[in-house]
């Protein structure tokens, strides 16, 4: 090799970083979290529209609440019985200034099991929660030939998510 070579290759590892003289220092940080038991929920209106108290049939309606929750949260779902005075959860009723119309709510698609507000007596099984937002039916009815007058009838019902 030439001494021109070794020179420039002599230079060339005078630029070159020197690995050997780079250090580090390292350290960990904890990295947490607390995740609670937590629901949401939201609710379609019922909405019966017109009713016949001449009719012999009753007047059906469906609507669906929506709850999500903390997958592996337990829940159940009560419905009170609404605004209306003197109603209960077995004898709701909608208003319309003085008058009333009786309405009830049920859990199954036949109309035979009352959706209540006590877990455990009358509202639907406990359920887990899982990733995807549970939808539950809500089946309303009015009973046929009620001796209302005519009107616009309404009530709020107040859901309960217990978890």
């Amino acid at each position: 090799m030439s001494a021109r070579s070794l020179a420039a290759l002599a230079a060339g590892l005078i630029i070159l970083p020197s690995s050997a003289s780079a250090q580090t220092a390292q350290t960990t940080m904890e990295v947490s979290a607390t995740v609670v038991n937590a629901c949401a929920v939201s609710a379609t209106n019922l909405i019966f529209g017109i009713y016949d108290p001449t009719s012999a049939s009753p007047a059906d309606a469906a609507s669906a609440i929506t709850v999500t929750c903390t997958p592996g949260t337990t829940y159940t779902v009560g419905l009170n019985a609404g605004t209306t005075a003197g109603a209960t959860v077995t004898t709701r009723q909608m208003a319309s200034g003085a008058n009333r119309l009786g309405y009830a709510l049920y859990t199954n698609v036949a109309r035979t099991t009352n959706w209540g507000n006590t877990p455990g007596v009358d509202t639907p099984a406990a359920a887990t929660a899982l990733i995807t937002p549970a939808v539950l039916p809500v089946y309303g009815r009015i009973a046929a030939q009620q001796a209302v007058a005519a009107g616009s009838y309404t009530d709020t019902v107040t859901i309960t998510v217990s978890y």
